[in-house]
Order: C-alpha cells, then sequence, then structure tokens
C-alpha cells in the first residue's frame, strides 16, 4: 500500500507469522526486516543487500565477507548440492550418472531411467573405511535416507587396490567400462564410499542432500570458522503440487517472471533471489508483478481467477527481507531458539537502512523497534 501510494523506499520491523512447514532452523513466529523500492534495478537491490551484511557482520563479528557474493543459479545450486540454500563450506558435490548407467542390467536402475527418473551419487572420501555394510543397510546412515523418503540405499565401496563392492547386483551389472566411468566422474578412489539416490529429481535431491549434510558432520568436514555465504538466483516461477496435481506459486503467485521466460510462463524462472549463509536462507527477495495482464496469467496458472483478485495495476517495486532471528543467532552464536535480538545489532541495521524511508517513518519504526526490543529482552528474562 505505501509502494502505491508514493512510498518510493521504505523498510519495516515487522513480526510474523510463518504459514508453511516448520523446520528446525524456522520458528513458527519471527521477525523480519522488510525494505522495498520503487524503479530501482535488480543489480543495485542485491549490491544493496551485499554492503548491508557486509558491513553488519564487519561491526558484529569483525568478519570482512567477499566482495562481490558468489552466487548460483537455484538450477545450479540444485544439481551440484541437492539444496538451494547449500552449505559450501565442505566440497562434497552431487554428479548425475544417469547416463553411465542408461543400459543397466540393474532393475532398480534401469525400471527409473525408463520411468523418467535420474541416478544422483554422493561419493564420500574415506567412507568405506568409516561406514560398515550393516551401517549401509539398515544403520544411522541408512536411516538418513529413509527420513527423506528412500525405500533403499544402493552403495558401493572402492577397496584399496581399486576394486569395486557392495550390493551384489549392482556390482555384477557393471562391465569395467562403466567401474572405470563411475569412478572418472566421482573422482573415486581407494577407501571412498559411492551412495546412490534413484527416482524423481526432487526426491533424489532430497535424499543425497540429507546423506550429504549428514556425512559432513559425521566425519568432520565442516570448517567451523569459515564463513559461507552467497546468492542464490534464477528460482522456477511454479512448481508441482503431487497431492493436488496442479502447479503453484514456488515463492508467491506475486513474483514477476523473468523478461526472457514470458512466452512459457509455467516453466518460466522468476526474478527471485535468496541469500544463503552456511546452509541457511537468512534473506530473499524478488520483483514484484506491476502489469495487469502478467499477474492475470500468472493466477490464472495456479487456479485464481481475476474475480478473486484485485484490479489494479502496481508500480515496479523490488522487495528484500531478512529473517531477523536466523541471521542474529549466527551473529551471537545462540541456537535459534534462544535467540535475544541485542539492541546493539537492531540499530546498526537500522542506521544503515535509515535513507530507504522518510523522517516519520523512519522515528516510527525505530520507536516500535525500541518497544519490542526491551518487552522482548524483559519477557525472555523472566523465562529463561
Amino acid at each position: 500500500m505505501l509502494m502505491v501510494a508514493g512510498f518510493d523506499k521504505y523498510y519495516q520491523v515487522a513480526r510474523c507469522f510463518r504459514d508453511e512447514d516448520l523446520r528446525a532452523d524456522r520458528q513458527p513466529e519471527f521477525t523480519q526486516l522488510d525494505m522495498e523500492m520503487a524503479f530501482t534495478p535488480l543489480e543495485d537491490m542485491l549490491t544493496l543487500n551485499e554492503e548491508l551484511i557486509r558491513k553488519v557482520f564487519l561491526e558484529i563479528k569483525g568478519v570482512e565477507l567477499p566482495n562481490p557474493f558468489p552466487r548460483l543459479t537455484y538450477a545450479e545450486a540444485m544439481n551440484r548440492y541437492g539444496s538451494d540454500r547449500p552449505d559450501t563450506r565442505f566440497d562434497l558435490e552431487l554428479k548425475d550418472v544417469s547416463d553411465i548407467f542408461s543400459g543397466s542390467s540393474f532393475k532398480v536402475f534401469s525400471d527409473s531411467l525408463e520411468s523418467g527418473g535420474i541416478i544422483k551419487v554422493l561419493c564420500v572420501p574415506n567412507g568405506a573405511k568409516k561406514y560398515s555394510n550393516s551401517t549401509l543397510k539398515k544403520g544411522d546412515i541408512y536411516n538418513e535416507a529413509f527420513k527423506s523418503g528412500a525405500k533403499g540405499l544402493p552403495f558401493l565401496k572402492i577397496t584399496e587396490n581399486g576394486d569395486i563392492e557392495g550390493i551384489s547386483a549392482l556390482v555384477s551389472s557393471m562391465d569395467p567400462a562403466t567401474k572405470d566411468d563411475l569412478l572418472r566422474r566421482c573422482s573415486a578412489g581407494p577407501n571412498d564410499l559411492i551412495l546412490f539416490a534413484v527416482g524423481h529429481h526432487a526426491f533424489v535431491n532430497k535424499t543425497l542432500d540429507r546423506l550429504r549434510v549428514y556425512v559432513a558432520h559425521e566425519l568432520g568436514l565442516i570448517e567451523h570458522d569459515r564463513h559461507s555465504i552467497l546468492w542464490i538466483t534464477d528460482f522456477p516461477m511454479f512448481e508441482w503440487n503431487d497431492s493436488e496435481q496442479r502447479l503453484e506459486a514456488l515463492h508467491h503467485p506475486f513474483t514477476a517472471p523473468n523478461p526472457e521466460d514470458m512466452n512459457d510462463l509455467a516453466t518460466a524462472r522468476a526474478l527471485a533471489y535468496d541469500m544463503v549463509y552456511n546452509g541457511v536462507e537468512i534473506g530473499g527477495g524478488s520483483l514484484r508483478i506491476y502489469k495487469r495482464d502478467i499477474q492475470q496469467k500468472v493466477l490464472e496458472i495456479v487456479g485464481i481467477s481475476m474475480e478473486q483478485a484485485s484490479n489494479c495495476d502496481s508500480i515496479p517495486s523490488l522487495i528484500y527481507l531478512f529473517h531477523l532471528v536466523s541471521l542474529f543467532s549466527y551473529l551471537i552464536n545462540q541456537p535459534m531458539l534462544a535467540v535475544k535480538i541485542p539492541t546493539r545489532i537492531m540499530f546498526c541495521l537500522l542506521a544503515y537502512c535509515a535513507p530507504f524511508g522518510f523522517l516519520a517513518l523512519q522515528c516510527f519504526t525505530s520507536l516500535i523497534v525500541y518497544i519490542y526490543i526491551h518487552t522482548f529482552h524483559f519477557v525472555t528474562s523472566m523465562l529463561m
């Protein structure tokens, strides 16, 4: 409403309730910093938020973040890490080996490929020594795969002399050329472990992402003194809702599509972007749709008629929000659910954001934040 009313830029600190599935790093109620700017190029918004976070980390933690932040497209992130919020403090990357097993006699693989599925692997350095066959078949690592929906966990171990062992039916289905291609694709060597996931690409990525993080913790591969921050861009506009058998907006139905993809909105990329720190999304935003005809097409795709929606055009605006509780929990090294937002950090953010709004709005927002902070501190001090 502020945009339509003529405010060209503003910020707000808002208390929100999350209407979506909960995760360990997401609370049902949370605080976020919203920024919205009209007629602003996408690159300017990304640069602005990079400068903001670099300033916050430098002043609060004494940490210098890279300039500029690395970027991955959504497709690259999912292909290499199986996640749109990858933790890049360790180097384990997924590899698609569907082509290597295209003529495989191993029924699990051949059936999946025939039905349009894929085969991806995670190569675990020295994993053959760490994980016994019983652990891989019914132990902790198998349970991690099972929790993601996997019905099994095919695996291969590379012996010290370079031979392979593991699931007998899989081993026997591989000729020397297939074996060599696989080891080369995975950069696998003696004592390494290769874990497989098979099926629809979303399921495969979900399984291997979970296993990737699990084994990294198990094997001590994470550099805990490293600060990994990056942008994820070019998200899909829509994702398939299998239970309802329809497309739904990946972010929300007001995100603008990439102009290059206007001819096929159902498969279009969105002008949306997330900031990811150590495997956690700490902020995200998008360009809003401001043309009525485009908004109508997007709403039709997700099953909403224009009679159910507004009939007015808007103005081109970029919105960005930071999940303050997620961000502050890392800045002060406290668990997500126990974090108390320090006054110094909050006002560091507000001071940097001051040029966005008008003076009255700034004073009003600062007053609300001041009341919020001290009320929150009082309540938490009484409970802890």
